[in-house]
């Protein structure tokens, strides 16, 4: 079935939208005439860049959310926030990612895993309903290809601290945001909700402020601009030549076969469920 898709006259969310690649995403569905949604955890960052991306898109369709996605309750409170608005939901870009923070989240799950993907999970299951009800939809996962690095998943070690550096934290989950991505697919087929995990490529945003600035500079002197690096999750989320695929995972703009660990349809289902008992008591 083709679908007739344009974002214009649409309504999306987009998390960790007040730098990076979420600031640039907003702005670039501002600009299409998109009502956005900033889902952020700082009032006082995010209000600011509200501001001016309505100045720069000339409406003010643009407006704040406030989310923690290292809180179960904060993202509950978040989506039902955004559900009593009693508006469609067309796009939802999971883009808020974190590195380096150690210690847990709010619920008791390491920081990086909960933030980069659970959260998204609950945040994603909480407004699942109403993206079908507005659909044709599209849900875009930010992932990365260090999801390539992840071995697997262990179950234990994703309810421990999160330690510096990280690297093999970030790698699982960002192979958290493939597996949730063909978990949805495969839960949404003729629905006319489509999903998407994309690469950004390695870019230089506000992810590599826990780095000692002078290891920073060097690490990001190579990286993409934010501009660059939101490419691909924005040709996810607006391209209608994309409106018949889902569940695929897009790097450079175009689809990439992903790891085959993440195309494994037992660690898809173990996710799933595992992710549904943690998250339970807010779905």
């Amino acid at each position: 079935m083709t679908v007739d898709w344009t974002v214009a006259g649409k309504v999306g969310i987009v998390t960790g939208s007040n730098t990076g690649l979420g600031r640039v995403t907003a702005l670039e569905l501002g600009r299409r005439g998109t009502h956005v949604f900033l889902a952020s955890r700082s009032k006082e960052k995010a209000e600011p860049v509200v501001e001016a991306i309505c100045k720069e898109v000339g409406h003010d369709r643009v407006e704040y959310l406030p989310l923690d996605l290292a809180s179960f309750r904060s993202i509950r409170r978040a989506a039902d926030t955004f559900l009593a608005r009693n508006l469609p939901l067309h796009v939802l870009i999971n883009n808020a990612g974190q590195f380096g923070q150690t210690g847990y989240t709010e619920d008791g799950f390491q920081m990086t895993f909960g933030v980069n993907y659970l959260g998204h999970y609950l945040f994603t299951r909480l407004l699942l309903e109403r993206l079908q009800a507005s659909a044709p939809a599209r849900i875009v996962h930010v992932s990365s290809d260090m999801h390539n690095r992840a071995k697997g998943i262990d179950w234990v070690r994703v309810t421990r601290p999160s330690r510096w550096p990280g690297i093999g934290e970030y790698g699982v989950s960002k192979l958290a945001n493939v597996l949730f991505n063909v978990a949805l697919a495969q839960r949404l087929g003729g629905t006319a909700v489509s999903t998407y995990a994309a690469h950004p490529g390695g870019v230089a945003t506000d992810i590599h402020r826990r780095i000692p600035r002078p290891i920073r500079a060097l690490v990001t002197a190579s990286l993409l601009t934010p501009e660059e690096g939101a490419r691909t999750q924005l040709r996810c989320a607006t391209d209608p030549a994309l409106s018949e695929e889902t569940g695929l995972y897009y790097a450079k703009g175009q689809a990439k076969e992903p790891s085959p660990l993440s195309r494994d349809t037992d660690l898809v289902a173990e996710l799933w469920r595992r992710s549904e008992a943690w998250a339970s008591e807010y779905l």
